[in-house]
This record gives C-alpha cells, sequence and structure tokens, in this order.
C-alpha cells in the first residue's frame, strides 16, 4: 500500500473516530465506504476480498454498504490482505469497527421498531439538512405525542396499548435532534390533504396545527404548505426523504417508505432525480412566509 493512501487513510479514520452524531450508523457507513474505496484502488474484486474473510461476495457489499456491523476479524484481515501494515492505521480502523458495534439509544426500542428503520433515526442524527414531503400525514418530527399516538395507532391496530406508547416514545425521541445547536435543519413540505384529513379526534388535528404554527418561529425549521389549488404536483407518487451530509465520505441519500418495508437509495442519479422532484415541490408550494397565515386560517376553519 502505497504511504500516501496510509495517510489518507489515517486522516480518515482520525477524522470519523470523533464523529459527533449519527452514532454507529455513520461510522459503519463510513468505514465500509473506506474499506470498498481501499479494495478498488487495489484493483481488489468483492469476490477475492470475500475470500479473504471466509464469507462471500454479498457480505462484503453489506460491509462496505453500512447495512451490518463489520467485526474485529474481518477487519484485521481486510486489511492484512489489502496491504495495510502501519500499526497506527490498522488501530485507528479497528477503533472504529468497535464503534461501529456499539448499539445507538434508539436500539433499546428494537421491540416496536421496524428492522429497516434503525438505520434511518442515525442518518436523521448525523444529517446537515433533512428535506421531505409528506402527502398523508404531519411529518414524524413534527408531530405531537397525541397526533403520534393516533397515527401509530391507524399503522398497528392490533397493538396493545404498552406497545402504542413505546412507538410514541420513540417517535418524541427522535424529534431531539430538532433541539440541538448541532442538529440538522429541517425543510418540509406537506400537502393540505394531511393537514385536513384528521386521524382520530378532530381535536387532536387542531392541537397539531397549534404546535406547526409554533414551529414556524424555529429558524432551523422550514415548513411550506402544499394547498389543493395548485392541482397536480410534481411529486414521486408518495412520501420522500432526502438527507443530505456534510461528511464528505457520506453521499445524500434518498429514503422511501412503504408498507412493509423501504429504500435507500444513494446514486447520484437516482438522488438527483428526486432532489429535482423536490425542488419542484418547494418552487410550486406556498412560500415558507405565508405558512403560519395558511395554518390560523386553517385552524379557524376547523375550530
Amino acid at each position: 500500500m502505497a504511504a500516501e493512501q496510509e495517510r489518507d487513510l489515517t486522516a480518515a479514520a482520525g477524522r470519523l473516530s470523533d464523529h459527533p452524531r449519527g452514532g454507529p450508523t455513520i461510522l459503519r457507513i463510513i468505514l465500509g465506504t473506506q474499506l470498498r474505496r481501499l479494495r478498488e484502488s487495489l484493483g481488489i474484486s468483492r469476490e477475492a476480498a470475500g475470500d479473504a474473510i471466509r464469507g462471500s461476495h454479498a457480505k462484503i457489499s453489506r460491509l462496505e454498504l453500512g447495512r451490518v456491523g463489520c467485526k474485529q476479524r474481518d477487519v484485521e484481515d481486510l486489511l492484512t490482505f489489502y496491504g495495510v501494515r502501519d500499526a497506527a492505521t490498522r488501530e485507528q480502523y479497528l477503533a472504529l469497527a468497535r464503534q461501529a458495534g456499539s448499539p445507538g439509544w434508539w436500539q433499546k426500542y428494537s421491540d416496536v421498531m421496524s428492522p429497516w428503520f434503525d438505520r434511518l433515526i442515525g442518518l436523521e442524527e448525523a444529517a446537515s439538512i433533512i428535506r421531505m414531503y409528506e402527502v398523508q400525514f404531519v411529518p414524524g418530527l413534527l408531530q405531537t405525542p397525541e397526533y403520534a399516538h393516533a397515527v401509530i395507532r391507524l399503522g398497528h391496530p392490533r397493538a396493545d396499548e404498552h406497545e402504542i406508547e413505546r412507538r410514541v416514545e420513540l417517535r418524541t425521541q427522535r424529534q431531539s435532534i430538532l433541539e440541538r445547536g448541532s442538529g440538522p435543519k429541517l425543510w418540509a413540505v406537506v400537502d393540505e390533504a394531511a393537514l385536513r384529513r384528521p386521524p382520530g379526534d378532530p381535536r387532536v388535528l387542531r392541537d397539531q396545527i397549534r404546535h406547526l404554527l409554533e414551529i414556524t418561529t424555529q429558524t432551523d425549521v422550514t415548513l411550506q404548505i402544499a394547498p389543493f389549488r395548485l392541482g397536480g404536483l410534481a411529486a414521486a407518487g408518495g412520501p420522500v426523504t432526502i438527507l443530505r451530509f456534510t461528511e464528505p465520505d457520506l453521499p445524500d441519500i434518498v429514503y422511501l417508505e412503504q408498507l412493509t418495508s423501504s429504500l435507500y437509495l444513494d446514486k447520484r442519479e437516482e438522488v438527483e432525480s428526486y432532489m429535482a422532484v423536490m425542488d419542484r415541490l418547494c418552487a410550486t408550494a406556498e412560500r415558507p412566509d405565508r405558512t403560519a397565515q395558511f395554518l390560523e386560517r386553517l385552524l379557524s376553519e376547523l375550530t
């Protein structure tokens, strides 16, 4: 391995070992990215790398995408196979692997959390900007506990009250990222339908709209409404979330949630397509400075 590559890897590992947000999710993704770049720079195939750790090319792919944790032994064997001899560099990568294997705060809710959802929470925590479009409900990051309870009840009609409360608690804790000085900026476009269709008791919806009015005063949150009068919108057929990062080893990611699964897209052409859709939505929707007026008028109609 060239000395220049070792210096680059050492600098990256040192920077990431102190990564302030995102926890193990982000460390897994970035460590995987670094290992992939190293493998590709040496012209080594995934199959050969998989053989080096007694696994398959699919295991290498999952590891490089940050979808699974990195075992210490696997990282050691890969670094040896890739020719990384410097003891300090090896230890930095092994330290990253250890940190990436530690549980995030949200793991205590694993009993009520979908298998794919833990990655989203980690990405939200590490993001610098979160952009989203919601059609049916107020975004989860902006929901009141009562509204969240009603929405979760609709999605999990057979769940008992304890499970519902656990899910509400998880959603509420997710919202803490908007209260931190170092948290992400949120830019949300909400369809008018989501603000007119109560998930249960109409009082819950009215309180939710009052909460949104308070949110419009926050500097780190930009809220736009897509009213009915605009007609057809350049949407992607459903809710979309785009997460952007300042960390150079993290690509922009599009999150698409479905009924029983989700998709994470990070290929540049896919992300750019969704980014263009989001830009058109923001340009078409009511301007942010008119959001409070729209909500006040809607609240008067619902009262």
